[in-house]
């Protein structure tokens, strides 16, 4: 299948699952997540989802396995509202890229300000003035 009609696949099955998670799913393990991208096989059987979820270890589980048990009512509503011949399987995967991100830019904050110089220590007015009298 061509690479341009599978990333359209992706990107709409992207599209329509988070809408489904943030307004359908009602609940209450789920945490703030968040639809990274959507990868389909060629041959559209299998759908690897990858979700972003904010907050700890404990409620990115939470929220994977509450989306485990959504699948079924997801692949359904899936097949609705996207025109394949088959709907694919769901398989959701956490996506922690976005926590590499904060940490790597948290990081990198702090190395600039290890190495940025020490601002330099202004005399007092009053100091000045005595010199200069």
């Amino acid at each position: 299948m061509k690479a341009q009609r599978l990333a359209r696949i992706d990107h709409e099955i992207q599209r329509i699952l988070s809408i489904l998670i943030t307004q359908e799913l009602k609940d209450p393990r789920l945490g703030f997540t968040t639809v990274t991208r959507a990868e389909v096989t060629d041959d559209l059987r299998f759908c690897k989802v990858h979700v972003s979820v904010i907050g700890d270890r404990h409620a990115a589980r939470q929220t994977l396995d509450a989306l485990e048990n959504a699948k079924g009512f997801l692949r359904g509503e899936l097949g609705h509202r996207i025109d394949l011949r088959y709907t694919p399987e769901l398989l959701f995967e956490e996506d922690r890229s976005v926590e590499r991100a904060i940490e790597l830019a948290r990081t990198m904050r702090e190395d600039a300000m290890r190495r940025a110089p020490a601002p330099p220590v202004e005399e007092s007015q009053d100091a000045r003035t005595n010199e200069d009298g």
